[in-house]
């Protein structure tokens, strides 16, 4: 049987199957099942009890709990009461670099991007959910003031330098309802706000449609931004977990 399980056709058939399901079929990769409650938590545990490799058992337990997943978010449950905007950023090339560097070197540069990146959040109303290694997951009550402070942390962190190594950082933003769990945030809504860090490429700031309709008229001028639609490479695979149709915008100074 576990030779069965860990077949690569046999995995392969049961990934194809999971991606014709309901719910995000991304379950099982670190921006999918990061933080604690819920759904997540429980894909999270489950991963610990199935090997770390490939197995249909593991693609199984998986799916099963990305359905739940879905059929909370259809019932409402999945949601939360008031719509907030999420930023997720994340360091350029960091890992590599950090590799040569050393943990001392490494840790310094990271102690210097989180006083430039975190003070821009929290002066303008933002909290601070969690740090993930070289990146952060953040939420603000407002739309407008998330950009505000990502263009200033990013103003700031052009500032930093330790050992002659300057970080560069792509960011995404998206406003939706997530469900606030203690101090974490879940839902479909959360890995979209992942799905637009991931689309920043080379250090862009990539808003979905979403968050650019919930801003003022007339904000994005007065902030001196202009934004270009997002296209996706003609050999680049869709992005997972982001419902379809949703249009992305690269933001970047007039």
């Amino acid at each position: 049987m576990r030779e069965v399980n860990t077949r690569p056709r046999v995995v392969d058939a049961v990934r194809r199957l999971r991606r014709a399901l309901p719910g995000d079929p991304s379950f099982g990769d670190p921006l999918s099942t990061a933080g604690p409650g819920g759904v997540r938590a429980m894909a999270r545990a489950a991963d610990r009890f199935l090997d770390d490799g490939p197995g249909a058992s593991r693609e199984v337990s998986l799916g099963a709990l990305q359905v739940w997943q879905a059929l909370l978010e259809r019932t409402g449950r999945g949601r939360g009461p008031r719509e907030v905007t999420i930023v997720f950023t994340d360091l350029i090339g960091f890992s590599s670099w950090s590799l040569g560097a050393g943990d001392e070197v490494a840790l310094a540069l990271l102690r210097e991007v989180a006083k430039a990146v975190e003070g821009p959040i929290v002066d303008r109303g933002g909290q601070v959910v969690k740090r993930m290694g070289d990146g952060l997951m953040a939420v603000f009550a407002r739309p407008d003031r998330a950009v505000e402070a990502m263009f200033a942390a990013r103003a700031q962190l052009a500032e930093v330098e330790v050992a002659g190594y300057r970080p560069r950082m792509r960011i995404g933003v998206h406003t939706g309802s997530p469900r606030q769990v203690a101090s974490d945030w879940l839902g479909v809504d959360v890995n979209v706000a992942a799905r637009m860090m991931e689309l920043g490429g080379d250090g862009n700031i990539v808003a979905s449609e979403a968050t650019l309709t919930a801003l003022e008229p007339g904000f994005l001028d007065g902030l001196g931004v202009a934004t270009k639609p997002y296209r996706r490479g003609l050999f680049a695979a869709p992005p997972r977990g982001v419902p379809e149709g949703l249009r992305a915008f690269t933001l970047h100074p007039q």
